[in-house]
């Protein structure tokens, strides 16, 4: 099977609103599973000054930061065959219910390797949609300007784009400026430390909000 963007155009009716969502942070609890992972080897996960992986990978005996290729290796490794996160809490029920509205596309940076256990991952918690495995191929994250445009192109009707990191939301504003973006992250502290200042028609701070929002704007 293939996570490529071909393969989820293919799959989408157009004339159908779309919904394109990202995974970590958004549908899945990424920092929570990560944190847990690491500290079964010593470290842990260190959100208390910003959003974001490089320099927060820190050793639990003397609180000091691994080094970012370190890093890098390490969420490498995690993601290898990464198929038991948690939903964020609402994410399913949410999903589900705009299903019956409007077509679903999951986009998320995870390398085609890495995508097989992510589709477990979904599928295990009932949400069967496309997946577009968006590698950026360099350990750095991927825009999702291009994949977002193409995949509103083919669905010719309202998109919306739900992600937990500003770069993302404003790429996609860049690139579809004609899309909807609404910011969503797996919990509340996190949330905060983001705050709004970057583009976004909805910060959501609950999968029921995010629902309530996707239905008024269809209607």
């Amino acid at each position: 099977m293939t996570f490529d963007l071909a393969t989820a155009l293919a799959a989408i009716t157009p004339s159908r609103p779309l919904i394109v969502t990202d995974a970590d942070g958004v549908l899945l609890r990424f920092a929570d599973g990560l944190d847990r992972w690491l500290r079964e080897q010593g470290l842990y996960l260190d959100l208390s000054r910003y959003y974001g992986l490089r320099g927060n990978i820190r050793r639990l005996d003397d609180r000091s930061a691994v080094l970012d290729v370190e890093g890098l290796a390490l969420v490498d490794e995690f993601r290898r065959d990464l198929d038991w996160l948690e939903a964020v809490d609402g994410a399913c029920e949410a999903l589900r219910a705009l299903a019956a509205v409007a077509g679903i596309v999951v986009l998320s940076n995870v390398n085609q390797r890495q995508a097989a256990a992510r589709r477990r991952n979904l599928a295990a918690l009932g949400l069967d949609f496309p997946l577009v495995a968006n590698d950026g191929g360099d350990g750095h994250l991927a825009g999702k300007g291009a994949a977002v445009r193409a995949l509103a192109a083919r669905a010719g009707a309202p998109t919306f784009f739900i992600d937990d990191i500003p770069a993302h939301l404003a790429d996609v504003a860049r690139a579809a400026p004609d899309v909807i973006l609404i910011h969503l992250v797996e919990s509340p502290p996190l949330r905060d430390l983001l705050g709004r200042d970057f583009p976004a028609h909805c910060h959501a701070e609950t999968w029921t909000a995010v629902r309530a929002f996707i239905l008024g704007a269809l209607r």
